[in-house]
């Protein structure tokens, strides 16, 4: 089997070719972050337009490095959700009508079962079953993965995901957009201790997660004071450690409860060096393990919406003539894998 996968839940254009057999062949993406920077962020408008232009060229593109025909694919796998609905349907239309032409299936696929089974593009992949922290821009939730579509929700935030938090309070410190990545990169130059924010429900059971308030605690803090770089990189590694102190520790007690020894960070925040640092000695310490994907494919990409795609397709679940996405899509309504038939 032999599979091309489309992703355009957001503001990444991305297609990627995946082998049954010999693995992930090619995959190439396409990042909006300086369209919307200007913005401040995403404009959905703006990305379904860029989507429209970028998709066609990167999978051509991305066939040919591949160095696969269109004739020998097995089908074709999009994301049909959640995400924002004008950039899902720029995809899904894309994948289905090249599905429909080529004679072969299609699969929706489910933007956070792709984050889920990122880590299955490593060489070395998490045992079964294992704990999952799924941290990205938009969720921020911890799961018991017993296997490929069996997922156990464990805790999630009720407000703000951890992403989020991290960008809306870049974008009070001034930062250009993508945020995030901005003020991670600043916290570097910060001093330890300077600005100390809350750890939300910390001390209270549960492995349940609350960011908005992070976002006020900078507000007050950076009133009527000069935001100069070393006051920015002061506050970047305040936010930074609190953020990343709430997600270890929730990750390491869902360990706990579960009594499971393995643990996989996937999303787009699985990329931040300081959360990588303290869960690896956190698992470690305990006796575990820690994985992730790397680094290119812990932010949105095609190559794990391929392996979540192709574990759908052996599973014989593909989509009827329909072109359909979900902009609000709960992972627990995602059909078993061996449901079998369409989905």
């Amino acid at each position: 089997m032999r599979i091309l996968a489309v992703e355009s839940s957001c503001d990444e254009s991305a297609a990627a070719v995946l082998d049954g057999q010999r693995g992930l062949l090619a995959h190439v993406l396409y990042s909006q972050a300086q369209l919307h920077r200007l913005y401040g962020g995403v404009v959905p408008e703006l990305a379904s337009r860029d989507h429209v232009q970028r998709l066609l060229p990167l999978i051509m593109s991305v066939l040919k490095q591949a160095h696969t025909a269109p004739a020998e694919l097995t089908a074709v796998a999009y994301t049909a959700g959640p995400g924002l609905a004008g950039a899902l349907l720029t995809g899904a239309a894309l994948a289905r009508s090249l599905a429909f032409a080529l004679g072969i299936p299609a699969i929706a696929v489910h933007h956070l079962e792709g984050h889920l089974l990122a880590a299955l593009l490593e060489p070395e992949v998490p045992a079964l079953p294992h704990v999952a922290l799924l941290v990205s821009g938009g969720h921020t939730m911890l799961l018991e993965v017993q296997g490929v579509g069996a997922y156990r929700l464990l805790g999630e935030t009720r407000d703000d995901a951890a992403g989020e938090a991290f960008d809306k309070s870049a974008k009070l410190l001034g930062l250009p957009y993508p945020g995030g990545p901005e003020l991670a990169r600043l916290a570097t130059e910060g001093r330890a201790g300077a600005f100390v924010f809350p750890r939300p429900m910390l001390d209270r059971p549960g492995l349940e997660f609350s960011f908005s308030g992070l976002k006020t605690a900078v507000v007050h803090a950076v009133r009527g004071i000069e935001l100069t770089r070393a006051v920015v990189a002061d506050v970047a590694r305040g936010v930074e450690e609190a953020i990343v102190e709430t997600l270890a520790a929730k990750a390491l007690r869902a360990l706990d409860e579960t009594n499971l020894e393995t643990l996989v960070v996937c999303g787009g925040v699985a990329a931040n060096s300081r959360l990588r640092e303290r869960l690896a000695a956190g698992v470690a310490a305990r006796g575990g393990r820690v994985y992730y994907p790397r680094m290119e494919f812990c932010t949105d990409n095609a190559a794990m919406i391929a392996v979540a795609g192709l574990a759908r397709l052996k599973a014989g679940q593909h989509e009827d003539l329909g072109i359909r996405v979900r902009a609000q899509w709960p992972l627990e309504e995602l059909p078993p894998l061996g449901a079998g038939g369409v989905h």
